[in-house]
């Protein structure tokens, strides 16, 4: 097995000793579906622009559903650790790459959930606060953990647009469709496609590359910076404004405006 199959099926084991460490500690698994639930309403929240946007809707949905959300993907990485081997030996090297980026951004954001999880602890866990947010994201701390979250969501990101450049890049990844549904790698490619589609739609992603790392470092520093015991603190005024409400109920119309 080569070095980049061992490395992808090392980041799938962190995943799968994060779900066990949450089963295994009374309430984590409930408090990391609120966190989930909340952080997805903060994607909502801060992309609401991008969501909307004809250009880069399609993109910022295809991160939101598969890197964002609360969606359970156990089963999907139990089959997928399954067919690793077969990942590596018949796809391109610079798609293997894109999916070993992907395993550690996946094994990185389930860690911090996890911790972050820990720590939240707001009195429901249906109406998680900014407050609640914002202590529990401070007491992870974890701060070069967060900026290599951002820079492996942008590595994915640059590479997918990479593929919408490169034809034989291109050529490969539909002459792979047969070989990988035999292999049972159907999954994978759909997810593949589907990133080169949005991507390639999008005519150029160096803009949209730049808005999430504005956005996401910006929002790092001010949660890294308020003062939650205080909210009339102007630092936790800023990081507050940077996050949605508890109540907040995002309803997104992608593509309806330029």
């Amino acid at each position: 097995m080569s070095t980049s199959a061992a490395t992808i099926l090392a980041h799938l084991k962190t995943v799968e000793d994060e779900r066990a460490r949450r089963a295994g500690v009374a309430g984590l698994a409930v408090k990391v579906i609120a966190l989930k639930a909340y952080q997805q309403r903060r994607f909502f929240h801060t992309y609401a622009d991008l969501l909307c946007s004809k250009r880069y809707g399609a993109a910022s949905h295809f991160f939101l559903d598969e890197l964002y959300g609360p969606t359970d993907f156990s089963q999907r990485d139990v089959q997928f650790a399954r067919v690793v081997p077969a990942l590596v030996r018949l796809f391109p090297s610079a798609i293997v790459e894109t999916v070993g980026s992907l395993a550690a951004l996946h094994a990185l954001s389930e860690s911090l959930d996890s911790a972050m999880a820990t720590n939240l602890s707001a009195q429901s866990l249906e109406l998680v606060s900014g407050i609640d947010y914002i202590r529990a994201w401070q007491e992870t701390a974890r701060a070069a953990d967060r900026a290599r979250q951002v820079a492996l969501t942008l590595v994915v990101a640059g590479r997918l647009d990479q593929f919408t450049r490169g034809l034989l890049v291109r050529n490969s990844l539909r002459l792979m469709r047969g070989p990988a549904h035999a292999a049972g790698l159907s999954d994978l490619q759909q997810f593949l496609e589907a990133g080169f589609e949005t991507f390639r739609e999008m005519k150029g992603a160096d803009d949209f590359m730049a808005i999430v790392n504005e956005r996401e470092r910006t929002l790092a520093s001010s949660l890294f910076t308020a003062v939650a015991e205080n909210v009339d603190d102007l630092a936790t005024i800023n990081a507050l404004a940077n996050l949605p409400p508890p109540e907040t109920k995002a309803v997104i119309h992608p593509n309806t405006t330029n």
